[in-house]
């Protein structure tokens, strides 16, 4: 078992520890806000939209100023080179989930939604429900690292079954975008975009997951 389980096994009530906690919710409620954004849009309920695109946008600074706190807590603490560069490049990972979603609120902010066809707009849906409980996943699998480390490579593999289902919607959007009959090149590229990131949002979830496997195998 590696230093760092065996640290988290001694120490979950740490600053650093806690904070980790704090970032996978908030990642988690990032993505769950996102869904609520494209669910808004696509009923045209502008309103409703701004609010969550703009708890997207907060919940991701946020985000950022716990990865940095993270970083700064377990560079003064007691773990090995190694092993703090291991979690740091978890909490980055983890971080990423939130990057795109963010990315994922500027695209929909550009798209016109009423010029995507239905089944574009049911797709989008499905790709996001997907996402979210990918993400969801992975906050699991990191907090089973922490805390039932001998259960965190089958959670692993559970975010990485999640993404590859992530990954057989986006295929399906591909071939239906290829089909429909879109107004504009412009909204075409959007969709396309919008596709694009919430993709990356699963694949980030699964880097996460695989620095997990890293941690877990270390000797």
């Amino acid at each position: 078992m590696s230093e760092l389980i065996k640290w988290f096994e001694k120490r979950r009530e740490t600053k650093a520890l806690a904070t980790v906690q704090r970032h996978l919710v908030l990642t988690t409620g990032i993505v769950a806000d996102l869904e609520m954004a494209i669910g808004a849009a696509i009923r045209k309920d502008e309103k409703e939209k701004q609010r969550y695109i703009e708890r997207v946008t907060s919940g991701e600074k946020e985000a950022d100023g716990l990865r940095r706190k993270v970083m700064d807590d377990v560079s003064k603490g007691e773990l090995s080179p190694i092993d703090r560069a291991d979690l740091m490049e978890l909490v980055k990972r983890v971080d990423m989930v939130a990057d795109w979603s963010r990315e994922s609120t500027r695209v929909l902010t550009a798209i016109s939604m009423e010029q995507v066809p239905t089944a574009l707009k049911d797709v989008f849906m499905e790709m996001v429900r997907n996402v979210k409980d990918c993400a969801i996943s992975l906050q699991k699998c990191v907090n089973k690292m922490m805390t039932k480390p001998e259960e965190a490579l089958q959670a692993a593999d559970t975010v990485e079954r999640k993404e590859e289902k992530v990954d057989d919607i986006h295929e399906k959007a591909r071939i239906l975008l290829g089909k429909e009959d879109l107004p504009t090149a412009g909204v075409a590229v959007l969709v396309s975009q919008l596709f694009e990131a919430l993709e990356m949002i699963a694949d980030s979830c699964e880097d996460a997951c695989d620095q997990v496997r890293v941690i877990m195998v270390r000797k």
